[in-house]
């Protein structure tokens, strides 16, 4: 219980004082005139109130994100803890707080544009392609696992609900964002809330033995650790608790809605530490609940790792009716918001990216029903491979948007590291994943981490040789 609570605390201390000192060093400015200002067009750029944007971001990029892959990492321990506090505060919140506020200070471009900025056209272009495909593996995701939810609670056939949630995703893709998503969804953002925190009061109340870490729990404590060991595999496992590529499509829509820039630390980097905090709960309720680590293994293996299966049990347990009002909410509904986001995002990169302007109905028509005649048909493959996939191309996403992000903090003098350390991390995490992992190149542990290795420091040369080239070009101005 110890270090749920020393955890808890860090990262609410890494909300005031390393998110503040990252938002001193891009300097955000209050007296600027933000994109919802400037070019409010009553759909997509839409001034809203800080505490509705705050929700809204925390509902788009938690769903199912910080309860699911906190339950599957809780795996292998209370190690886990360690990566969520560290990973939200210097990973995480920078990530999701760099692509809010480039998109603020860009008018409002939806990332793939951002990147192409401070990484060349060429890995803009990669982007664009990269990032609407994960946006429409985030979307399957989030179609399929709601769907076979309510299938088993209401015996109807997961056809059926696959058809009502498009149905759902192709109204709220195209309509206005004050009106259904700013309305609804801070609501949603608030039951998400309220639910980790009745998990947290009954794991206090309750008796409930946390498990905390100690030199004898510091280490992997999965059941096959030889299989799964703790660097990749753990860093793709929890993401949203810690750092996901989808936060950066999330954020530009909120950065949108967005009226003051001071208000960005609290949107972007305090919705990413909140999220931290909900993933840190279930972590901790799931490693406690069932007796132990060892004993959540055993549980998850004989219900085939259905991760809705544990929220359900968890919920309707330690909160009673309520719980399984909140549990119905967190599995099907959430994952549907961040579903419906996820495909506006796409409709607005592929359109950002065409110069096409989304203001008509009919245009907005073109572009969203080829998106969703393409994740339709995604529906019909194994869902274990969708996510698979999905979890290595979100941090590989995420890794590339750090590594803009320390760019742009060269290019405008200033401390490039606070992106540059995750990003080199990022990418030793997800080079040697994709080579390790059996939907990967399959090679050996050893010889994947040394290329991860390797890449990572190829990288850091590359950009400080773009250091150089910077400096050199800015003697020459002077001169």
């Amino acid at each position: 219980m110890i270090s749920l609570i020393v955890s808890i605390a860090i990262l609410t201390g890494g909300y005031f004082l390393y998110g503040g000192y990252v938002d001193r060093k891009f300097g955000s400015d209050s007296s600027r005139i933000t994109p919802a200002m400037e070019k409010n067009d009553g759909v997509d750029y839409v001034p809203l109130k800080t505490s509705k944007i705050f929700l809204i971001q925390f509902l788009n990029i938690a769903g199912l994100g910080p309860i699911f892959g906190a339950i599957a990492g809780a795996l292998w321990g209370p190690v886990a803890f360690i990566w969520i506090v560290f990973g939200a505060v210097f990973a995480g919140g920078v990530h999701d707080y760099f692509s809010g506020m480039l998109s603020v200070r860009h008018g409002g471009e939806s990332i793939p544009e951002i990147v192409g900025r401070y990484l060349g056209k060429g890995v803009k272009n990669f982007m664009r392609v990269f990032a609407v495909v994960l946006l429409i593996l985030v979307g399957v995701v989030f179609v399929k696992g709601p769907a076979t939810i309510l299938t088993e609670l209401s015996n109807v056939s997961q056809v059926y609900w696959i058809v009502m949630i498009f149905l759902y995703y192709i109204l709220a893709t195209m309509i206005p964002i004050d009106k259904l998503i700013g309305r609804i969804y801070p609501l949603f953002g608030l039951s998400l809330l309220v639910m980790a925190g009745g998990i947290l009061v009954a794991l206090f109340s309750g008796n409930y033995a946390i498990p905390n870490l100690t030199p004898e729990t510091f280490g992997n404590m999965h059941a096959q650790a030889d299989k799964f060991p703790v660097f990749p595999l753990l860093f793709i496992t929890i993401a949203c608790g810690a750092i996901s590529g989808f936060h950066s499509t999330q954020s530009p829509l909120m950065a949108r809605c967005l009226s003051n820039e001071a208000d960005g630390k609290k949107v972007f980097f305090g919705a990413m530490i909140t999220e931290g905090i909900v993933a840190l709960i279930w972590a901790a309720a799931a490693m406690s609940f069932f007796g132990g680590v060892r004993e959540l293994g055993d549980t998850m293996a004989a219900q085939g790792h259905n991760a809705a299966w544990v929220v359900n049990q968890i919920c309707n347990t330690m909160l009673g009716k309520v719980g399984g009002l909140l549990a119905i909410i967190g599995v099907v509904a959430a994952p549907i918001t961040s579903g419906d986001t996820a495909f506006r995002s796409a409709r607005l990169t592929i359109a950002d990216s065409f110069r096409f302007k989304q203001g008509a109905l009919q245009q907005r028509l073109v572009v969203t029903i080829p998106i969703f005649v393409i994740a339709f048909l995604l529906t019909t493959i194994n869902f274990g491979v969708i996510w698979r996939y999905f979890g290595w191309s979100n941090q590989t996403l995420a890794t590339i948007v750090l590594w803009a992000a320390a760019v742009y903090m060269l290019k405008q003098g200033g401390n490039y590291w606070i992106a540059l350390l995750p990003a080199v991390f990022m990418t030793a995490v997800v080079t040697t994943y994709i080579l390790v992992a059996p939907e990967g190149l399959q090679l050996s542990y050893y010889l994947s981490l040394n290329i991860g290795l390797v890449t990572s420091i190829a990288l850091v040369g590359w950009f400080f040789n773009l250091k150089s080239k910077t400096i050199i070009e800015k003697q020459t101005q002077y001169e």
